[in-house]
This record gives structure tokens, C-alpha cells and sequence, in this order.
């Protein structure tokens, strides 16, 4: 499994948050996304075997936000 932690823009509410959740979370390969609204990040760890993190920076993006950078998490 890897993790990784997404700085994303454009989170600022509830919705944000359930938004990224689902869509990350309802990806094969997803086995956990947590999204901290106040630090602007999204913690994820999934399969590399089954998504790819450019898929991960799609689907959110998709929801209108951006992602604006990847550091390896520090769970």
C-alpha cells in the first residue's frame, strides 16, 4: 500500500469534504482517504497495483478542485 498526502485547493466546506471522500473512496485500489479541511490536504492510501495517484488527482479535480502538490504521508 502506499500513502500519500495531496495539497488541494478549493475545500471549504462539508460538502468539500464528503465530495472527495466518495469519489476517491469509490475507486478500486482506495482503501482510505481522509480529508482535513483546515490544512487544505487529503490523506489516501491505496493499491499502486490497481490506481494510479495521477487517476487520484483526476478524480478530484474532476469535483473542481486543484491539486496543487503530493508529499508522502506521515500517517
Amino acid at each position: 500500500m502506499e500513502q500519500k498526502t495531496l495539497m488541494v485547493k478549493g475545500m471549504s466546506c462539508g460538502h468539500c469534504v464528503s465530495s472527495i471522500e466518495e469519489s476517491v473512496g469509490g475507486l478500486e485500489g482506495v482503501s482510505k482517504v481522509n480529508v482535513h479541511l483546515q490544512s487544505a490536504r487529503v490523506d489516501v492510501q491505496y493499491d499502486i497495483d490497481k490506481v494510479t495517484l495521477d487517476t487520484i488527482k483526476e478524480v478530484i479535480e474532476e469535483q473542481g478542485y486543484d491539486v496543487e502538490g503530493i508529499e508522502n504521508a506521515t500517517s
